[in-house]
């Protein structure tokens, strides 16, 4: 849907998007909610769906393209699945705008976090991170402790911890 043509500058963050009039209509119908949880890191929550919003909240991993903080990947299934931007980072680029984009460009973490971290560069990388910084909510899961490096489903669907890439 974007309408920029090709070989021109992007200068917003919906330039950059590629998604359907379908998901722009459910953007502009639903209510959103945002908190940025990390560097490059914004939950968006689907607000329409009440007290159990929480299970419709994916983090949204933004980074800097030409110059433009643009929504890059989300967790949601929509996106990892898809071809085309989910309707988190369209609402991410639309609803939230420039304002919530630069706050998560400009979130600082507190100094205890790790050096892997603090090297990460794209929103993959923080994303996949062992230490990430939505999984310290969840250190005492039983059931995360009894696996691996797995974490369990609950805490990946509840966007707790996340699966490496």
């Amino acid at each position: 849907m974007s309408s920029t043509k090709s070989g021109s500058q992007k200068h917003t963050a919906v330039e950059h998007l590629t998604f359907t009039a379908r998901t722009s209509q459910r953007v502009s119908w639903e209510s959103w909610e945002f908190t940025v949880v990390g560097p490059y890191q914004v939950k968006v929550t689907n607000a329409s769906y009440g007290y159990l919003k929480e299970d419709h909240a994916y983090v949204v991993g933004v980074e800097e393209r030409e110059g433009v903080i643009v929504p890059a990947e989300c967790e949601c299934p929509a996106d990892v699945h898809g071809d085309k931007d989910c309707k988190h980072k369209v609402a991410l680029a639309t609803v939230a705008g420039p304002t919530v984009l630069n706050a998560a460009v400009d979130f600082e973490r507190p100094a205890s976090n790790s050096d892997a971290l603090e090297s990460a560069t794209t929103a993959k990388d923080l994303l996949t991170s062992d230490t990430d910084v939505l999984a310290d909510d969840h250190q005492d899961c039983a059931e995360c402790a009894g696996l691996s490096t797995m974490p369990c489903w609950e805490c990946v669907r509840d966007g707790k911890r996340h699966l490496k890439l």
